[in-house]
């Protein structure tokens, strides 16, 4: 049975291994990704695209994929003053007031 202090160099000897071999991964990741690039790069120029082209916003998320940021057409609107409103969220005032008025949404529907 190894002593205290063997096992605590052997600790040590496999945290400094552990250490290096992160290294050589990060290493491998940045090697594969700027190999991924240059591909892409070379794709594009071949057939003459763009990024734009692509539909790919910052982040890597193509158009449409998330509904986050993105508008939504009005559902209400009030022929009056030419509010609307999408139908998300709280009801806005005008809306609460025709209701109390007796107006159902379906009459504000666009």
């Amino acid at each position: 049975m190894s002593n205290l202090q063997e096992l605590l160099a052997q600790q040590s000897a496999l945290i400094k291994q552990a250490a290096e071999l992160e290294k050589q991964v990060a290493e491998a990741r940045r090697a594969e990704r700027a190999n991924v690039i240059a591909q892409i790069k070379t794709l594009l120029a071949e057939n003459g695209l763009t990024v734009a082209d692509l539909g790919v916003k910052a982040g890597g998320k193509t158009g449409g994929s998330s509904a986050a940021g993105q508008k939504v057409a009005p559902k209400y609107r009030n022929a009056a003053t030419g509010e609307t409103w999408t139908g998300r969220g709280l009801k806005p005032k005008w809306i609460q007031a025709a209701i109390a008025a007796g107006k159902t949404l379906e009459d504000f529907a666009i």
